[in-house]
């Protein structure tokens, strides 16, 4: 058995005797940066604590956040199947996680009505700290960003954060929640709007009661 220096990247984190000796389709076209965390050794890995998250967040760094090697390699694994099987990863995402129908149409204004408004775990959580919930709140109406910075629009950042203190900062104290929306170059599902929201060491039932007993999917496969 080598050291992992020697590995091939495809191979890091992997039982001997599920290696391949061709690398896998799925991991094939990453690019330096992904192929480097990929060929990571789990045990080198060190997960975001609660404060170096909510530093992340306030500080815009968003592509800072990252995922367990070995985790993103089943990210990438599942991500590729789905594309195989529904044609892309927004067709799954509406079909079987958010049960809606394109095209989609909002019945109200933003936040308005409650059906508009679908609150799910995040299916592939960054590597923090297991005390920390991440959740992924999609929206049938568009949340409006600034054409030249790509940035959401103040109107739109209002808009998302009274709805965060009222849904979450009712039951949570302000300190143990944080949000924020990718950029559009982070963004893993495009079509369909929604932004991120994180709590530290909330109540089980509230997190049940708020995603409707929902489970992430990297706890299902």
């Amino acid at each position: 058995m080598g050291s992992v220096d020697s590995l091939p990247y495809w191979h890091v984190n992997v039982p001997e005797n599920e290696r391949t000796e061709e690398c896998p389709e799925f991991l094939s076209t990453l690019n330096a940066k992904d192929r480097g965390h990929i060929g990571t050794p789990d045990s080198q890995y060190r997960v975001s604590t609660w404060p170096e998250v909510q530093n992340i967040v306030a500080e815009n760094r968003l592509e800072d956040f990252r995922r367990v090697p070995s985790e993103l390699r089943r990210y990438l694994e599942y991500n590729w199947g789905l594309k195989r099987d529904y044609g892309s990863v927004m067709n799954f995402v509406l079909s079987q996680r958010l049960h809606w129908e394109m095209p989609m149409k909002p019945r109200g204004k933003s936040f308005e009505f409650d059906d508009d408004v679908k609150i799910l775990w995040n299916d592939w959580p960054y590597g923090i700290d297991e005390k920390i919930v991440h959740l992924v709140v999609w929206t049938k109406f568009e949340l409006d960003e600034d054409p030249v910075t790509g940035d959401l629009t103040d109107e739109a950042r209002a808009a998302i954060a009274e709805y965060v203190r009222k849904t979450f900062g009712s039951r949570i104290p302000n300190d143990r929640y944080i949000w924020f929306k990718n950029w559009r170059s982070l963004k893993s599902v495009h079509a369909v709007e929604h932004f991120h929201v994180m709590l530290y060491d909330p109540d089980p039932k509230f997190i049940d009661e708020i995603t409707n007993g929902d489970i992430p999917l990297c706890r299902k496969v």
